[in-house]
This record gives C-alpha cells, sequence and structure tokens, in this order.
C-alpha cells in the first residue's frame, strides 16, 4: 500500500490528483506522436483559459524549467538591448525581476511599494508620462509574498494608453482568476506548471503577442532561454529545441482536463475562494491575525502574522503540522513576520477543516 502524500498548503508545488500523478508513469519519446499532439493541445488549451484565440494574434509559449525561467525568458527576449523596463514592485517576486534584468544589463526603473498596499495608478503614469526612455512595464498579478492582487486590467489601461509593451507575471493565478489577456493590455503572461492548473513541475509557459514576438530575434542573450526560437521551434515541427520535460507536460495535459470537468478556470476560481474563506475564518477564530487588510487579499494565498507569545516559533509549528500530513509555508516578507497558508491544489473543504483542527491542535500542544 503507497503511503498517503502529505497536503501541500502552499503556493507550488501543490498537492495533485492521484490521475495528474499517474499520466507519469508511461515513457514517450520527445518525437512520439501522441506527445507532439499533447503539446499542441496543451497550447492551444491555455490560449482558451486566458480567454484568447490564435487567430486573434497569440500563441503559447512553453518553457522548460521552472516559472522563474519562464519570466527570464520574457525578459531578455522580449525587451531589445536598448529597451527601458518600469518593474511594479509590492513583494519579493518584484523584487525579483529587478534583480533579473539588473543581472541582464537590461536597463530599468522601479516603482515600488509596501507589501501590503496596491500600486498607485497616478503614480504609474505619471512615470509613464516623465520618462519616455520606458518601453516595457511588468507587475506580478498574485504577489505570492502577502497574497495580495495587483490591478492588472487597470494598470494594462495606463500601459497600452502610452503604447508600452506589458508583461505581467501571473504564476500564482492563471488558471483559478479568470483572465483576459486581451482586454488587459497584456502583451506577455507568464505562469508554470505546478501552480492553479495543478500539474507538476518542469516547465513553465508564456501566453505571447505574437505581433511584438515577431519582432524579438536576436534579442536574447541566451542560448536555451531564447523565446522566439523556442516559439518558432514549436510553431516548425511541433518540437522542443532541448530535452523536454515529457512527464510533467503529460501530468499537465491531464490535469487541464481535470480543469475543464471542474468547469474551466471560473470553476476552479469558485472551489479556490470557498477554501479561502473556510481558512481565513478558522484561522480569525482561533485567534490568528491576517496580514492583508480584507479588501486586499486575494483567495490563493494567505498571510498570517506569527503569534507574538513567548511559546511560538515557527519551526516547531511546522513541524508538528508537518508530522500530521500538513505542510504550510514560511513567511516572506521583510517587514512583518509572518506565515503562510495556500488554498490551492488539490484541495476540499475537508482537508481545510482537517488543517484548521490540526492547527488548533499544535496550538494547544504548544501552548501559545
Amino acid at each position: 500500500m503507497t503511503p498517503k502524500d502529505k497536503l501541500l498548503f502552499t503556493p507550488g508545488p501543490l498537492t495533485t490528483s492521484e490521475t495528474v500523478k499517474q499520466a507519469m508513469l508511461h515513457d514517450y519519446g520527445s518525437r512520439d506522436f501522441t506527445f507532439i499532439n499533447a503539446v499542441k493541445e496543451i497550447r492551444s488549451k491555455l490560449l482558451g483559459f486566458a480567454g484568447v484565440r490564435k487567430e486573434e494574434g497569440y500563441d503559447t509559449v512553453i518553457m522548460q524549467g521552472s516559472g522563474t525561467f519562464g519570466v527570464e525568458a520574457v525578459m531578455q527576449t522580449a525587451i531589445p538591448k536598448n529597451g527601458h523596463l518600469l518593474i511594479i514592485i509590492n513583494g519579493a517576486y518584484g523584487e525579483r525581476i529587478a534583480k533579473m534584468v539588473s543581472i541582464l544589463n537590461i536597463e530599468n526603473s522601479s516603482l515600488v511599494y509596501a507589501e501590503d498596499e496596491f500600486p498607485k495608478l497616478e503614480e504609474i503614469e505619471n512615470t509613464l508620462k516623465i520618462n519616455t526612455a520606458i518601453t516595457h512595464v511588468a507587475v506580478v498579478h498574485c504577489e505570492t509574498t502577502s497574497g495580495i492582487f495587483n490591478p492588472i486590467f487597470e494598470i494594462g489601461q495606463l500601459v497600452k494608453a502610452h503604447n508600452k509593451i506589458y508583461i505581467v507575471d501571473a504564476m500564482s493565478s492563471f488558471g483559478a482568476v479568470p483572465v483576459n489577456v486581451k482586454d488587459c493590455g497584456i502583451d506577455y503572461l507568464v505562469s508554470s506548471s505546478n501552480k492553479c492548473i495543478e500539474g507538476v513541475p518542469g516547465f513553465s509557459f508564456a501566453i505571447v503577442n505574437t505581433q511584438h514576438l515577431n519582432t524579438c530575434k536576436g534579442n536574447s542573450r541566451s542560448l536555451s532561454l531564447d523565446l522566439f526560437e523556442q516559439w518558432k521551434g514549436l510553431e516548425t515541427n511541433g518540437q522542443f529545441r532541448f530535452t523536454p520535460p515529457v512527464h510533467s507536460l503529460m501530468a499537465f495535459y491531464k490535469a487541464m482536463q481535470e480543469l475543464e470537468e471542474e468547469g474551466s478556470v471560473e470553476g476552479r476560481s469558485l472551489r479556490y475562494q470557498s477554501n479561502f474563506k473556510l481558512l481565513m475564518d478558522g484561522m480569525v477564530q482561533m485567534g490568528f491575525k491576517p496580514y492583508l487588510a480584507k479588501e486586499k487579499q486575494g483567495y490563493i494565498i494567505n498571510t498570517f502574522y506569527s503569534p507574538t507569545h513567548s511559546h511560538y516559533h515557527f519551526e516547531t509549528f511546522y513541524q508538528k503540522l508537518n508530522e500530521r500530513g500538513y505542510v504550510i509555508y514560511p513567511g516572506k516578507l521583510t517587514k512583518a513576520d509572518c506565515f503562510r497558508i495556500g488554498n490551492i491544489g488539490r484541495i476540499y473543504a475537508e482537508d481545510i477543516e482537517g488543517l484548521l483542527q490540526a492547527i488548533e491542535a499544535v496550538k494547544n500542544e504548544m501552548g501559545f
């Protein structure tokens, strides 16, 4: 008998279904017809989840590696050597983009906000008016440092009004937060296999404006992370330039079918919102304080202040929950001592209730 997996209340990798796991039990060659056809369908279905079609000038480019690989592939391909990126930052993943493009020697500037604040639209608009050197704008949709949902539609309207290229890191939101890429004015949306679509780690993907990507030949500072050449390879023969993560892709193919069976993005959104409410209500009832104000809190991940009681130690708290089969996440905030609990993955109401019971038991055991 296979031991039961621990439940992952994290922003990814996530708890996956048994059927998604089973999809990895078969071997396929990278040129196998079944595999190539699956990749073709994955690319097409992802466009549908983004509310667009290939005929409208959009396409999907799959990139080996984690979500960060995908973000870097977009940055160093979409932004030319004389480009200038404005980064809107209110958390660690926005800061990561800033570090990434600095290493790539891409000219950049930032608007930095507190981790519990929305970006200021007026300030973004004024910056775009004043700094005419800016060619591209990047923002994280769900900044999992705190769980805040940034206003990507409103930012997109400003970006398009100033004729800039718009890049959105939708790593932790895509597949569970309805987004229409065209309506938001997004030129590059990046996510990965092990987030809300509930696949396993192994690749990232970008939903791209093909009219712009067609102008990016020769921009790449990297051989393997050249998004333009990756796209051309997939378009020419449906194959990857380098060894693809075959098993991860086949698991993702199955996960996409299960997303559709649940009611697509809208259906998954409802389950995750229900998970969020059940978890938040239970944690508040036990005396835990949410980090974000209610109007700023997304439903992907919750951040809670750490108890100030002398008997509370996160490592002990974490370990005792882990021993009971529940995995939570440490905090990533710079100015507050917090921990995080995700609501996403193959998690249902009974799992949330089980976690809450485990937290109450550990709380009583530790005496805080």
